[in-house]
C-alpha cells in the first residue's frame, strides 16, 4: 500500500502526482508543488489473465513522510481509498 494515503503532503506532492498518473485515476491536484526528499518507489510487474501484464506503483517510503491519518480519505471522501 502507498505510504501517501496517510501523509500530510499527499495533494501537493510531485512524487505522488506521478503515482496517481501512472494509475490513470484522477489527481488531487494538477500542478503539485512539493518535491518530496528521497521517495522510494516500489513497482511490481503481475501476470494478468489471458497473457496480459499489470504494473503497481506504490511509494513505500519517503523522507518527507508526515503522518496525518486519513488524509487522502478527507480529500476525496466519497471515493475508497486505494490499496
Amino acid at each position: 500500500m502507498c505510504i501517501c494515503v496517510d501523509c500530510r503532503w499527499v495533494d501537493q506532492c510531485q512524487a505522488y502526482h506521478a503515482v496517481e498518473r501512472q494509475h490513470g485515476v484522477p489527481h488531487l491536484n494538477t500542478h503539485p508543488t512539493f518535491s518530496p526528499d528521497q521517495p522510494r518507489i516500489h513497482v511490481q510487474v503481475m501476470d494478468l489473465p489471458e497473457g496480459a501484464v499489470g504494473v503497481e506503483w506504490d511509494v513505500r517510503g519517503c523522507g518527507s513522510f508526515a503522518l496525518e491519518h486519513g488524509r487522502w480519505q478527507r480529500l476525496r471522501p466519497e471515493q475508497v481509498v486505494p490499496t
